[in-house]
């Protein structure tokens, strides 16, 4: 039940992204940041000196630099260690206990880790929207488009991206800035969102995008 080895694969480039239904545009004033997941534990499986997780890690900073720079808010979701059966529920049953309470395992990866002002949610589910307050925190803000980057991509991130849809929040899925458990995953994620729920693009093309916009 813990979680599989992780073997190097290439990111998708620009023309690997599937074409989404939808005909959104990222716009700065609109849009947040979501770092998805993006913990030791999480992170542990992938050889740390290959991508996908070495090139994922340098676009989530380019992303979190430029959004801070233009006032886009950053989200990040964290799980908390040693987990008590009656929480972590059905999870249990699919993954084992999860993580334990110690840095090794809750910590956010030091280079792309939160900063004053941007906001840290307890996750709970694979959604980020459950048991959280992010829809709120949201639309005080006047935000409805979301970024969603991070691990994993068929699993928590995927769905977030679903959830926030079905609350009529725009989401973009940054394929090279998303890691899953093999290429063929991965691929898949981005073809399932592209064609229910969101938009994907690489993170040059979702920059360009903020700039344009702004």
């Amino acid at each position: 039940m813990a979680l599989p080895r992780i073997s190097s694969y290439p990111l998708p480039t620009p023309a690997d992204l599937p074409t989404a239904r939808s005909p959104w545009q990222l716009h700065a004033r609109r849009a947040a940041l979501l770092v998805h997941d993006m913990q030791q534990y999480f992170l542990a499986p992938y050889p740390a000196d290959a991508d996908p997780i070495r090139s994922v890690l340098a676009h989530i900073g380019q992303l979190v630099q430029h959004c801070r720079a233009q006032g886009i808010p950053v989200f990040y979701t964290a799980q908390h260690g040693n987990q008590q059966r009656c929480d972590r529920g059905l999870q249990a049953e699919l993954w084992g206990p999860g993580m334990r309470a110690t840095p090794e395992h809750e910590a956010i990866a030091a280079s792309i880790g939160p900063a004053e002002g941007d906001f840290v949610l307890v996750k709970h589910r694979y959604s980020a929207f459950q048991r959280s307050n992010l829809e709120t925190l949201l639309n005080v803000r006047g935000r409805d488009q979301l970024m969603v980057c991070g691990v994993y991509a068929h699993i928590g991130v995927m769905l977030t991206a679903a959830e926030a849809f079905q609350r009529d929040i725009e989401p973009f899925l940054i394929a090279d800035a998303v890691a899953d458990f093999s290429a063929e995953q991965h691929q898949m994620a981005l073809q399932w969102a592209a064609a229910t729920c969101a938009v994907p693009l690489c993170t040059q093309q979702a920059l360009q995008q903020l700039e344009t916009s702004a």
